[in-house]
């Protein structure tokens, strides 16, 4: 009598998931968030944080279903709130932070190109926001209130889902760019017109956007020479929002703009995909 060999168990589905950039940026946010708490008081962020994770799922799960005709696990959208809540103050309503979110969501399916949404959702939603809701950002998901060696923990974290999402050369030149402009800036103009760029909250917030927001896989570049100029794109963008108005809102909106320029080029390598194929068909055959 032959024994059959018992089939071994596939890997959970929660198991898979966190083994992919989405699970694991996930856990390392959550773990951020923990981080975080006992310096900005756990039961301030608990509402916002709560309300705008909810809400994001929810509405993004059943969009999902619409579409897909099948309940799908709202991944993306938990990001958003979670971006969203970390960069917002604490301080705000819980339901400005909740009604943001929902807008990052609803950006996804409004704003999008041919197979992916053009707009960060966070920096839309919180861009977009701002002025209805008055809203301040104290980004205190990137750690600027915890132990000052928490921001080797950031940064840390930061290295680790870059390369993941295989990044760095967005990163690296945004940052040397960035940190290149606002120090020239010190050095030939008034020092303490920029010296809030190199203390905390903004040199932790700049760290975590260059990080977790720039390098938003479906609204940044896949290519090398692409990420390099995108990168230098958002680096001067930033420099000139926050020179030229100084918005709160500074790196979030450069990251839009770099978004549009990401949009354009793959509607332009499209197009020319497109008319290269359609020559290819018009010539006539030996």
């Amino acid at each position: 009598m032959s024994s059959v060999r018992p089939r071994q168990p596939a890997p959970s589905a929660v198991r898979r998931f966190f083994a992919t950039p989405k699970g694991l940026l996930t856990i390392l946010l959550a773990i951020l968030v923990a981080i975080a708490a006992p310096a900005e008081g756990a039961a301030r962020l608990a509402p916002g944080l709560a309300s705008a994770v909810a809400a994001a799922a929810l509405l993004d799960a059943i969009v999902l279903r619409v579409r897909e005709q099948a309940w799908t696990f709202p991944s993306g959208a938990i990001l958003s709130a979670m971006f969203v809540a970390m960069v917002l103050s604490p301080h705000e309503p819980w339901h400005v932070t909740m009604w943001t979110s929902l807008v990052a969501v609803a950006s996804k399916y409004l704003m999008r190109g041919r197979s992916a949404n053009v707009f960060n959702p966070a920096a839309i939603a919180i861009v977009a926001t701002s002025r209805v809701f008055a809203t301040g950002q104290s980004w205190w998901g990137a750690l600027p209130d915890a132990h000052p060696a928490a921001v080797i923990v950031l940064i840390a974290f930061g290295i680790f889902i870059t390369d993941r999402v295989n990044k760095m050369p967005l990163v690296v030149t945004f940052l040397g760019v960035y940190f290149s402009l606002f120090t020239i800036t010190a050095f030939a103009a008034d020092p303490a017109g920029v010296a809030e760029i190199f203390r905390a909250p903004d040199a932790h917030a700049v760290l975590f956007f260059a990080f977790f927001i720039l390098t938003d896989p479906p609204t940044s570049p896949v290519k090398y020479p692409d990420q390099v100029f995108c990168g230098a794109l958002v680096a001067i963008a930033s420099y000139a929002v926050f020179e030229l108005t100084g918005a709160v809102t500074y790196l979030l909106i450069a990251v839009l703009a770099g978004n549009i320029w990401e949009g354009w080029r793959r509607a332009r390598a499209h197009t020319r995909k497109q008319l290269e194929r359609a020559a290819l068909r018009a010539q006539p055959s030996a």
